[in-house]
């Protein structure tokens, strides 16, 4: 595991901070210095320009210059100033020291080359010092004025240590709010955590806390989670409901007739009749629980996955190819009328055929012998049409529900394949539509919209 990962996000957004003002605070302190050396350069510049156009103004005497210089008081020369701000020199044309400060000034070497600014050394000493070289008007004299470098950069730092010290002396203030400040913002985040601590591990009720926009999308997340465990924990108690209640009586009747079958173990006619009872009766049950189970799966599907171009018309011609044999056993002829074969609609084979199965075996199975089925393909639905009984006005409403089966009828069944029918075709935007024809007859009709092709 990544070490900012076992870090807590109050620690890493500290540590974060802190890597972020110190490096602030460093470029910050390299711009600075480079601006204010930048400055000073140019003041002391300008200083040494200014000082040897007034040193260029004196009336010198070259033989008293060096006795009246002997005799300035040591005050006078210097002051509280430091030897290094500023030192001069003058010199003749020939090269010859006229006049000094009496201190550094002296150990200026003669090394004039033209008017202007220049880098170098005093004598026997290896500090670097700026001068400045000016010539009289009457080109008798050359005046030099000097600074040591070092003096500047000294200046320099100090100027920036003074504006920047107070910041870093203010950065652990600086941390201490921060701290504080992620305390009271992470709190929402806190109590959130305690109320999902505290939660009962079958709550599926909304979470509601104050918490900030950043992580509003985490907790609708946990709520749409929490809507989708309840649903989930519904269609699971239905189910478990639905199974208990639908299985209760193909199983007492599968009992009755184990029972009987044991009890006429002496009478082969009534043994074969009980077992023959059995395996229809366990074949009812099995077609129960089957359709118990795809109910539950489909149920379970928000959305389709595996989704492709279905033709319509090879979909139906497959379904009733597979009903057929079971048509022809219960005496129903089946036709198929494609009438725009161009059709394709989008949608998952699989559940799409279970749909037209469904379909199919029940206009089969509630069909009287000698009826025909009739399955037509349009260019906005499919019908699938038996001339049987129909349903009365009431039983018709009712119809497709949840173990809803009209009274006065004869074929066992489950009451659910009609609801897998409805659950398939919404999960594919189609419609399912139960009418009676006008002639006698049933007819389920599903149809779809062009949006969803």
């Amino acid at each position: 595991m990544k070490l900012t990962q076992r870090l807590s996000l109050k620690l890493r957004l500290t540590l974060l901070f802190l890597l972020l003002a110190f490096a602030a605070w460093f470029a910050a302190s390299l711009v600075a210095w480079q601006q204010t050396a930048h400055k000073v350069d140019k003041l002391f510049d300008t200083q040494q320009m200014l000082f040897a156009k007034r040193l260029l103004t004196l009336e010198l005497d070259e033989n008293h210059a060096s006795a009246r210089m002997r005799d300035l008081p040591e005050k006078a020369k210097h002051g509280q100033l430091d030897d290094d701000a500023l030192t001069f020199a003058i010199y003749s044309a020939a090269g010859r020291m006229v006049l000094n400060d009496g201190d550094q000034g002296r150990d200026i070497p003669y090394r004039y080359r033209r008017d202007g600014f220049t880098n170098g050394e005093l004598t026997g000493d290896n500090d670097a010092w700026r001068f400045l070289w000016l010539t009289s008007p009457d080109g008798r004299y050359r005046v030099v004025v000097g600074q040591e470098l070092e003096y500047r950069e000294e200046m320099a730092l100090d100027i920036v240590t003074s504006q920047l010290t107070p910041w870093l002396v203010a950065l652990p203030l600086m941390l201490i709010a921060l701290i504080a400040l992620l305390n009271r913002e992470l709190m929402p985040l806190k109590r959130l955590a305690q109320a999902l601590r505290n939660r009962s591990p079958d709550a599926t009720d909304r979470l509601d806390s104050d918490v900030p926009p950043e992580v509003r999308p985490l907790l609708d997340a946990l709520n749409h989670l929490f809507v989708r465990t309840r649903e989930m924990m519904n269609r699971e108690r239905r189910f478990t409901s639905d199974a208990a209640h639908e299985l209760r009586s193909p199983l007492a009747a599968l009992k009755v007739q184990t029972d009987v079958a044991q009890l006429c173990a002496d009478d082969a006619v009534a043994r074969d009749k009980a077992l023959a009872q059995l395996h229809a009766g366990i074949d009812r049950a099995s077609r129960l629980v089957d359709q118990l189970l795809t109910l539950s799966r489909l149920d379970s599907l928000d959305n389709l996955q595996d989704i492709e171009p279905v033709a319509m018309a090879d979909l139906l011609q497959s379904g009733v190819m597979d009903i057929y044999p079971a048509a022809q056993r219960a005496g129903i002829e089946v036709r198929l009328h494609i009438h725009a074969p161009q059709v394709v609609r989008k949608g998952q084979p699989l559940l799409l055929g279970l749909l037209v199965r469904n379909l199919l075996d029940n206009a089969v199975r509630y069909s009287p012998r000698g009826s025909t089925v009739e399955v037509t393909l349009e260019e906005g639905h499919f019908t699938v049409q038996d001339n049987g009984p129909g349903l009365p006005p009431d039983a018709l409403a009712r119809v497709g529900e949840r173990f809803y089966r009209p009274p006065g009828q004869e074929v066992a069944g489950s009451g659910l394949g009609l609801s897998i029918v409805k659950r398939i075709a919404a999960l594919h935007q189609m419609t399912l539509r139960l009418e009676n024809t006008p002639k006698g007859g049933f007819t389920a009709r599903i149809g779809w919209s062009d949006n969803y092709c």
